[in-house]
């Protein structure tokens, strides 16, 4: 059974650091991501990495703050979330794909984790 497991959220204060880990069963996935999603809204992309080469890419809202890392042998994937701010108060998923994605569409990405919630007190 396919499984994506989050951890790390939690609170913090603004410009404070937290890291996220999700656990991850299937072997290889084409590309990984991290989406937010505030109540009510949509979600959005955060930051992807692709299994192949590891190319990662950030959405500017986190550029120079967030760094998203992979390790394929532990099957885990993290979030380094450094400078937060308010702003960043979400929930954050997990996600992953087995075959190409179009940028940060959602609906792409197959699997799912939970989520893991982070807020940041200013």
């Amino acid at each position: 059974q396919v499984e994506l497991v989050e951890s790390g959220g939690g609170s913090v204060q603004a410009g404070g650091s937290l890291r996220l880990s999700c656990k991850y069963s299937e072997l290889h996935y084409y590309v990984m991501a991290w989406f937010r999603q505030a109540p009510g809204k949509g979600s959005e992309g955060v930051a992807r990495i692709y299994d192949l080469d590891g190319r990662n890419y950030l959405y500017d809202s986190v550029e120079g703050r967030f760094t998203i890392t992979q390790d394929k042998a532990e099957r885990m994937m993290y979030l380094q979330m450094n400078n937060l701010n308010a702003e960043d108060t979400d929930m954050y998923f997990c996600a992953a794909a087995r075959n190409a994605v179009r940028g940060w569409r959602a609906d792409d990405f197959e699997d799912w984790g939970k989520g893991t919630l982070v807020i940041v007190s200013s």
